[in-house]
């Protein structure tokens, strides 16, 4: 039962920072890409290359998945390439719009003024509640809270809810990335 409380926390510590923060540019697996037309002139060699080098391009993207894409989309930039916009923030013709129906905060990068931050501690609350503390320079503070229910784990940010994530779905996520 305790390892799976475990299981639930480190998960839901993830799903706070990159649940929704798989979508940037790619940038480790561009750099295997670069990697593998530079290392031969000849198509047929680079097809081989990118054949030997697949475990590499695997790897790479499940790195820029869950790491540096989310960094990407929190931030607004991506901390290994250093360009900014965030892939998800580039204006483009759009066939759905939203934006105008939603709070600006829904609209804007979240931490994209995270110089600001002076500190940020991570604590289980109690068997069922995961929260950050993150304090401001400036004397502001924020907190994301987690909280496991029966079957589903709500997050807030100052109180006000943000997103449910089932518990199938955190279950499947850390099968998926192997906790």
């Amino acid at each position: 039962m305790k390892s799976n409380a475990l299981k639930i926390a480190i998960v839901a510590g993830l799903g706070m920072t990159s649940l929704t923060g798989c979508m940037g540019q790619m940038a480790i697996t561009g750099m295997v890409s670069k990697f593998n037309l530079e290392v031969v002139d000849n198509r047929y060699g680079r097809e081989g290359m990118f054949l030997l080098l697949s475990p590499v391009y695997g790897i790479a993207g499940a790195v820029d998945l869950f790491v540096f894409n989310a960094v990407e989309f929190w931030t607004g930039k991506n901390p290994i390439t250093g360009k900014s916009p965030a892939v998800v923030d580039m204006p483009t013709k759009n066939y759905i719009k939203v934006n105008d129906q939603l709070d600006s905060t829904l609209t804007t990068v979240p931490l994209a003024n995270n110089a600001n931050i002076e500190h940020a501690t991570m604590q289980q609350i109690d068997e069922n509640t995961m929260q950050m503390d993150i304090s401001y320079i400036d004397g502001t503070t924020k907190v994301l809270r987690g909280e496991k229910a029966e079957d589903s784990v709500a997050f807030y940010l100052n109180d006000q809810h943000v997103a449910t994530v089932s518990n199938d779905e955190l279950n499947n996520y850390i099968t998926a990335a192997n906790i």
